[in-house]
Order: C-alpha cells, then sequence, then structure tokens
C-alpha cells in the first residue's frame, strides 16, 4: 500500500500541546511550532480502523493488557531487533519519564548518583535531582567531525561506591546518534564492573536510517541482559503519544521486583482500552507504513540538509541515524543563546526547542522537530531559508 504523507490533518485550534502552547512557550502564535517529539504526520489509518471497530462494543470498563498486546511487541521485537522477551519480564507504563522516576526510587536511595549523557532530553537530568538524587554529568564529546560519542573515560573517572543507576538514551535525543555495538559494549563494561544498572531509553528505536541498526542494550549478552530496565513502545514511532502506553522490559527477576514494588505503590494500573487496541494494532500491522514513514522523514532531512549547506557559514547540521530531531548547530551566528532563540522565533517564525534546555552543552543548538507532513516540512525550511538570507553574522 502507498501511503500519503504530503499532507496532513490540521492540528491548531485542537488540543494538540504542540500548538496549544504556543503564545505561552514562544510569546506568540504566529510560529509553526516544532519542538515536541510528536507528528504532524497522521496516525496509520489500521489504527484507526482498529479503534473504531472497538468502540463498537458499547463498554469501557476496567481492561487488562491483554496478553495479545504483548505478544504482539515480542514478536516485533523479535523480528526487528533481535531480541526477544517474555510477558513476564513485561510491564505496563503510561510514559519512559514515569518509568525513568520509577526506576530511580527503585533502584537509588537519597544521595546516590545517577549518570547522565548530556545533551540529553531534559527530564533525565530532572527526574534525578527532583527525587534529590544526584546526576552524575557524563558528556558526549564530539570528533573533529561534529559527530558525538561517549566520553567513557570520563565516565570511570566519576564514578564511585554511590553511582547506582545510568540513564542511556537509544538511539540518542537530541544528537541523533545510533550507537554502535562496540560503543555500547564499552558502557556495559563499566557498569557491569562497578553494579550499575542500566535504564536503556528506546523509544526511538524504530526510527533509525540504514545502514544504521539499533542495538538493544539487553541484547549485548546475558549479564547485560540482567543490569537492563529496557523503556519501549510506539508512542513516537506511530505517533500514538496521546494513547499514553509504554512497556518496560526487565528480565532479572530481583530488578523487577524492584521495579514493580515502586510501580504497584504509585498504581499504575493497566492503561485505557483503546491504547491496548491501539499498540496491538500498531505492532500487528506496522510494518509496512513504516518503512514508507522513514523514507518520508529521509526526504525531510535531506530538505534541511540542502537549507544548512546553502547557508553552511551560518549553521551546519550532520543528518541524524535515528530519531526524527535535527541537532542543528547555530554557533557560527555568533549570537548568545537567547539572541539564536529571537532569531528563530521572531525571523525565521519557527518554535523550535533551545539547545541549552538540553543541558549546557547544547549552548549554541537548537533542536527541530522534522516528522512533518511535506507541506509543513517545505513551509519551514523556506522560513528558515528566507531569515539565514537577512542574517548578517
Amino acid at each position: 500500500m502507498k501511503y500519503d504523507f504530503s499532507k496532513s490533518a490540521k492540528r491548531a485550534g485542537t488540543n494538540a500541546e504542540k500548538y496549544t502552547l504556543k503564545r505561552k512557550l514562544f510569546g506568540t502564535d504566529e510560529v509553526l511550532p516544532m519542538w515536541v517529539a510528536d507528528m504532524d504526520i497522521d496516525t496509520p489509518p489500521f489504527i484507526i480502523e482498529a479503534l473504531k471497530k472497538r468502540l463498537e462494543f458499547p463498554n469501557f470498563g476496567y481492561e487488562e493488557i491483554p496478553s495479545s498486546v504483548y505478544a504482539a511487541q515480542i514478536e516485533w521485537m523479535k523480528k526487528h531487533h533481535g531480541i526477544t522477551f517474555s510477558e513476564d519480564e513485561l510491564l505496563y507504563s503510561h510514559s519512559v519519564v514515569a518509568s525513568i522516576n520509577t526506576a530511580i526510587e527503585a533502584f537509588s536511595n537519597e544521595g546516590d548518583k545517577v549518570i547522565v549523557q548530556t545533551p540529553v532530553y531534559p527530564p533525565f537530568f530532572k527526574s534525578v535531582t527532583s527525587h534529590n538524587r544526584k546526576v552524575l554529568f557524563n558528556p558526549l564529546v564530539q570528533d573533529e567531525n561534529g559527530k558525538y560519542g561517549f566520553d567513557v573515560k570520563d565516565m570511570v573517572s566519576k564514578i564511585d561506591k554511590d553511582t547506582k543507576l545510568l540513564l542511556l538514551c537509544s538511539p540518542h535525543n537530541p544528537v541523533g546518534r545510533v550507537w554502535h555495538r562496540e560503543e555500547l559494549e564499552l558502557i556495559a563494561e563499566v557498569c557491569l564492573k562497578h553494579n550499575i544498572v542500566v535504564f536503556s531509553d528506546e523509544i526511538h528505536s524504530d526510527l533509525v536510517y540504514e545502514p544504521n541498526k539499533h542495538i538493544s542494550f539487553a541484547g549485548l549478552s546475558q549479564e547485560v541482559r540482567d543490569i537492563t530496565v529496557t523503556a519501549l513502545g510506539t508512542g513516537k514511532t506511530f505517533n500514538l503519544a496521546g494513547f499514553a502506553i509504554s512497556t518496560v522490559a526487565i528480565p532479572n527477576k530481583e530488578l523487577r521486583k524492584k521495579f514493580k514494588k515502586v510501580h504497584e505503590n504509585i498504581h499504575f494500573a493497566q492503561g485505557t482500552i483503546l491504547g491496548h487496541t491501539a499498540m496491538q494494532s500498531a505492532y500487528m500491522q506496522g510494518a509496512e507504513w513504516l518503512l514508507e514513514l522513514k523514507t518520508h522523514l529521509q526526504k525531510n532531512i535531506e530538505m534541511l540538509e540542502n537549507i544548512c549547506l546553502k547557508h553552511q557559514d551560518k549553521i551546519s547540521f550532520i543528518a541524524p541515524e535515528g530519531t526524527y530531531l535535527a541537532w542543528l548547530d547555530c554557533s557560527k551566528m555568533g549570537l548568545s543563546d537567547k539572541e539564536l532563540r529571537d532569531f528563530f522565533v521572531s525571523k525565521a517564525k519557527l518554535g523550535l526547542s533551545a539547545g541549552t534546555s538540553f543541558s549546557k552543552e547544547g549552548s549554541g543548538f537548537m533542536r527541530l522537530n522534522f516528522a512533518v507532513s511535506t507541506d509543513i516540512m517545505s513551509q519551514a525550511v523556506r522560513q528558515l531559508d528566507d531569515a539565514l538570507r537577512e542574517f548578517l553574522c
């Protein structure tokens, strides 16, 4: 089947977070919002059809997550990522951020340290401090070409007896790296040696572009599997964030017991009926749609690359290996972070995520979400092109 990604439903005027918060975040409604990580691409039609069918049954009382949902996810992970989890290793969570907070409570105590590799999605470090733990900052490093990598030497130098947990972002938000097996093995070696639990956020794992391949951290070895908590879900891949459904895979019984204690105290329950329906449909029917989506996203990447090449004296961009997030290096523009944000809002009329929100290492950068229709992407690059042409360094 051929899916059309050229246009999408108009979300302005709905309760879409990306649109309703424009004035609050940017001080104006006159921006094209490309910040929060959901898609301005319609949710797949086969999921909508599955939801319509479920709505025909007129009872929406409490429902356990059906085994068929977990079975669909297990089969998807096995087929697409070469890793197998069992149903008893999987737990429902309404979001990755909720799972991060649960893991911090489950695997550390107040005053303990949690490793965070910046620049990174802000809840990684904010969740640590909100639980009265200490952030052990282990910033990513860039090579001569601007490509990011782990700084294992720095990590090892900072670890002590109070370091209990590492929050791994794989693929990485916002820099777009898809970590190689060799890179992950270096991290695993350190964590095994120091008895550190790894929380691996793999919510973007389906959104990886060839020739890159996602390697699940838990799949490195049996030893690594026993120290890993993996966050998974359909929210990013199939634009289902509004259903508030994801899972956490915890093969190790002792870790699962600790996690479940916090999980049950908070009372996560079992999610929503329509969330179950959407997730199962996505995993059972979504392979072809995902292939076409990634082709579309790569076209959007090319559009953005061309604009950045045209204005390479002002802005640069390394195409992401995974995710639908572009990490734009605007340091050549010579602006302060406030001035840079103001340029994108007032000149380019684009509502992006400021690089500094991902930590101090994000200074001089902006994050742009390119998971949009062709129409919206075309408008965005036109606006950026016009603004950069008028900008004098």
